[in-house]
Protein backbone atom coordinates (compact mmCIF):
# COMPACT_ATOMS: atom_id res chain seq x y z
CA UNK A 1 0.00 0.00 0.00
CA UNK A 2 1.43 3.11 -0.96
CA UNK A 3 0.65 6.86 -0.05
CA UNK A 4 0.20 9.59 -2.45
CA UNK A 5 1.76 13.28 -1.37
CA UNK A 6 1.48 15.73 -3.40
CA UNK A 7 0.59 19.81 -3.98
CA UNK A 8 -1.46 21.25 -6.97
CA UNK A 9 -1.72 24.27 -8.17
CA UNK A 10 -3.31 26.65 -11.43
CA UNK A 11 -0.98 27.24 -13.93
CA UNK A 12 -0.16 30.94 -14.73
CA UNK A 13 2.11 31.83 -17.64
CA UNK A 14 3.90 29.47 -20.59
CA UNK A 15 5.60 26.07 -18.82
CA UNK A 16 6.02 24.84 -22.79
CA UNK A 17 9.39 25.40 -23.58
CA UNK A 18 10.10 23.59 -20.23
CA UNK A 19 7.98 20.52 -21.21
CA UNK A 20 10.38 17.07 -21.56
CA UNK A 21 7.77 14.97 -22.80
CA UNK A 22 3.62 14.74 -23.05
CA UNK A 23 1.10 12.34 -23.86
CA UNK A 24 -2.46 11.93 -23.97
CA UNK A 25 -4.89 11.01 -20.69
CA UNK A 26 -8.40 9.84 -21.21
CA UNK A 27 -9.84 8.67 -18.08
CA UNK A 28 -13.12 7.69 -16.22
CA UNK A 29 -14.35 6.44 -12.70
CA UNK A 30 -15.83 3.10 -11.84
CA UNK A 31 -16.55 5.04 -8.19
CA UNK A 32 -16.52 8.43 -7.65
CA UNK A 33 -17.94 8.87 -3.96
CA UNK A 34 -15.61 11.05 -1.90
CA UNK A 35 -14.36 8.07 0.55
CA UNK A 36 -12.65 6.37 -2.41
CA UNK A 37 -12.72 6.50 -6.38
CA UNK A 38 -11.89 3.66 -8.75
CA UNK A 39 -10.51 5.08 -11.87
CA UNK A 40 -9.28 3.62 -15.92
CA UNK A 41 -6.63 5.22 -17.80
CA UNK A 42 -5.66 4.98 -20.71
CA UNK A 43 -2.44 7.34 -21.12
CA UNK A 44 -1.09 6.88 -24.46
CA UNK A 45 -0.94 3.45 -25.46
CA UNK A 46 -1.09 2.11 -21.76
CA UNK A 47 -4.15 1.00 -19.45
CA UNK A 48 -4.74 1.68 -15.77
CA UNK A 49 -6.73 0.92 -13.15
CA UNK A 50 -6.04 3.21 -9.88
CA UNK A 51 -7.85 3.09 -6.29
CA UNK A 52 -7.56 6.12 -4.12
CA UNK A 53 -8.50 6.88 -0.75
CA UNK A 54 -9.84 9.66 0.89
CA UNK A 55 -7.35 12.79 1.34
CA UNK A 56 -6.16 14.04 4.58
CA UNK A 57 -7.53 17.74 6.06
CA UNK A 58 -4.97 19.34 3.65
CA UNK A 59 -5.54 17.43 0.78
CA UNK A 60 -1.91 16.62 0.51
CA UNK A 61 -2.02 12.83 1.54
CA UNK A 62 -3.90 10.35 0.29
CA UNK A 63 -4.00 6.20 -0.33
CA UNK A 64 -3.37 5.35 -3.86
CA UNK A 65 -2.96 1.70 -5.35
CA UNK A 66 -2.13 1.08 -9.07
CA UNK A 67 -1.85 -1.58 -11.28
CA UNK A 68 -0.89 -1.60 -15.32
CA UNK A 69 -3.80 -3.21 -17.27
CA UNK A 70 -3.58 -4.76 -21.10
CA UNK A 71 -4.82 -1.83 -23.61
CA UNK A 72 -7.78 -3.56 -24.50
CA UNK A 73 -8.70 -4.22 -21.30
CA UNK A 74 -8.64 -0.40 -20.32
CA UNK A 75 -10.90 0.33 -23.11
CA UNK A 76 -13.85 -2.05 -22.08
CA UNK A 77 -13.61 -0.56 -18.76
CA UNK A 78 -14.36 2.43 -20.14
CA UNK A 79 -17.62 1.68 -21.46
CA UNK A 80 -18.82 0.81 -17.91
CA UNK A 81 -17.33 4.01 -16.36
CA UNK A 82 -19.70 6.79 -14.83
CA UNK A 83 -20.82 9.50 -17.32
CA UNK A 84 -18.49 11.81 -18.31
CA UNK A 85 -14.46 11.60 -19.36
CA UNK A 86 -11.86 13.68 -18.67
CA UNK A 87 -9.59 14.56 -21.70
CA UNK A 88 -6.42 15.76 -21.16
CA UNK A 89 -2.59 16.38 -21.90
CA UNK A 90 -0.18 15.56 -19.56
CA UNK A 91 3.37 17.90 -19.86
CA UNK A 92 6.57 16.74 -17.63
CA UNK A 93 8.47 19.97 -16.72
CA UNK A 94 11.60 19.42 -14.92
CA UNK A 95 11.73 21.87 -12.03
CA UNK A 96 14.70 21.51 -9.37
CA UNK A 97 14.58 18.19 -8.20
CA UNK A 98 11.42 17.50 -8.84
CA UNK A 99 9.24 16.96 -12.02
CA UNK A 100 6.00 18.47 -12.15
CA UNK A 101 3.01 16.83 -14.38
CA UNK A 102 1.31 19.70 -15.94
CA UNK A 103 -2.35 19.03 -16.84
CA UNK A 104 -3.88 21.01 -19.87
CA UNK A 105 -7.56 19.86 -20.50
CA UNK A 106 -9.63 19.26 -23.21
CA UNK A 107 -13.51 18.84 -23.61
CA UNK A 108 -15.53 20.17 -21.28
CA UNK A 109 -12.41 21.36 -18.63
CA UNK A 110 -10.85 23.14 -21.80
CA UNK A 111 -8.86 26.11 -20.73
CA UNK A 112 -7.87 24.76 -17.17
CA UNK A 113 -4.21 24.15 -16.64
CA UNK A 114 -3.17 22.21 -13.31
CA UNK A 115 0.27 21.16 -12.39
CA UNK A 116 0.80 18.85 -9.70
CA UNK A 117 4.26 18.06 -7.70
CA UNK A 118 4.83 14.75 -5.88
CA UNK A 119 6.96 14.90 -2.71
CA UNK A 120 8.43 12.81 -0.11
CA UNK A 121 7.25 14.49 2.92
CA UNK A 122 4.01 16.96 3.12
CA UNK A 123 6.45 19.72 4.27
CA UNK A 124 9.42 18.77 1.70
CA UNK A 125 10.68 22.08 0.47
CA UNK A 126 10.81 22.49 -3.76
CA UNK A 127 11.11 25.39 -6.16
CA UNK A 128 8.46 26.92 -7.68
CA UNK A 129 8.50 27.76 -11.00
CA UNK A 130 7.35 31.32 -12.43
CA UNK A 131 4.18 29.69 -13.86
CA UNK A 132 3.01 28.03 -11.24
CA UNK A 133 0.25 30.32 -9.83
CA UNK A 134 -2.24 29.70 -6.49
CA UNK A 135 -2.54 26.50 -4.37
CA UNK A 136 -5.27 24.07 -4.88
CA UNK A 137 -4.61 21.46 -3.14
CA UNK A 138 -7.27 20.26 -0.97
CA UNK A 139 -9.69 21.94 -3.13
CA UNK A 140 -12.58 19.24 -4.55
CA UNK A 141 -13.75 21.34 -7.17
CA UNK A 142 -10.00 20.63 -8.97
CA UNK A 143 -10.30 16.94 -8.21
CA UNK A 144 -10.26 15.19 -11.66
CA UNK A 145 -13.12 12.73 -10.38
CA UNK A 146 -15.15 16.19 -9.57
CA UNK A 147 -14.12 17.89 -13.14
CA UNK A 148 -15.69 15.07 -14.24
CA UNK A 149 -19.06 15.90 -12.78
CA UNK A 150 -18.97 19.41 -12.97
CA UNK A 151 -17.16 20.47 -15.73
CA UNK A 152 -14.96 23.84 -15.56
CA UNK A 153 -16.35 25.12 -18.33
CA UNK A 154 -19.71 24.84 -16.51
CA UNK A 155 -18.35 27.08 -13.28
CA UNK A 156 -19.67 30.12 -13.50
CA UNK A 157 -17.06 33.15 -13.54
CA UNK A 158 -16.74 34.02 -9.98
CA UNK A 159 -16.16 30.25 -8.89
CA UNK A 160 -13.25 29.98 -11.46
Amino acid sequence: MTQEIERKFLVQGDFRREAIGSRRIVQGYLCSVPERTVRVRIAGDRGFLTIKGIGDASGTTRFEWERELPIAEAQELLRLCEPGVIDKVRHLVPVGRHTFEVDEFHGDNTGLVLAEVELGAADEVFQRPPWLGAEVTGDARYYNAMLMKSPFTRWSGTAR
